[in-house]
């Protein structure tokens, strides 16, 4: 599963909010240039003179699930969707972070509202057909538990579906 932006130099798409341009590209010049921690700094202190500005909470969102912070990303991510309910890109990235923590059921509905929020939102369409062959696995695999008998056409499911998810992982 992706990042709704993957890139924080995709966060100037973001437009009509008051971030002042020099504080965000200073901060994605940091980050491209490997000062992650200064990078977070300088979107932090912009945060400070501007604590409702949407590109900044989400440029912060990005950087916490990229260092691997993810109860900050959520927390951050799950804000933005309180605060900002009609934007697709929060539940987008919010999902990623249920997804990574196995949270299958919480994605798909995350997914699920970006969806209904933005029906054209390519990169939650993909994250939604990821997290329901996952769902589907884990489905095959509940059955196969409980089958009082194996099942030669339910094994081949389960190949199948479990070479898919490593073909998956391995984009």
């Amino acid at each position: 599963m992706r990042l709704a932006l993957p890139s924080l130099a995709l966060l100037a798409l973001l437009v009509g909010f008051p971030a002042r341009a020099d504080d965000l590209a200073n901060a994605q010049r940091l980050w491209l240039a490997g000062q992650k921690a200064q990078a977070v700094e300088q979107v932090e202190t912009a945060l400070g003179r501007m604590p409702d500005d949407l590109r900044l909470r989400f440029a912060l969102g990005v950087m916490r699930m990229e260092l691997g912070e993810r109860d900050k990303a959520r927390a951050i991510f799950t804000r933005l969707t309180q605060d900002f309910p009609d934007l697709a890109d929060p539940y987008n990235n919010l999902a990623v972070l249920h997804a990574a923590a196995g949270e299958l059921d919480e994605a798909k509905a995350a997914l699920e509202q970006a969806l209904r929020l933005q029906p054209d939102h390519a990169q939650a369409q993909e994250n939604l057909g990821d997290v329901l062959v996952r769902l589907a696995l884990r489905a095959y695999q509940r059955s196969q538990k409980a089958a009082v008998a194996p099942s030669d056409a339910l094994a081949s499911k389960i190949d199948r579906t479990l070479a898919l998810t490593r073909d998956m992982r391995s984009r």
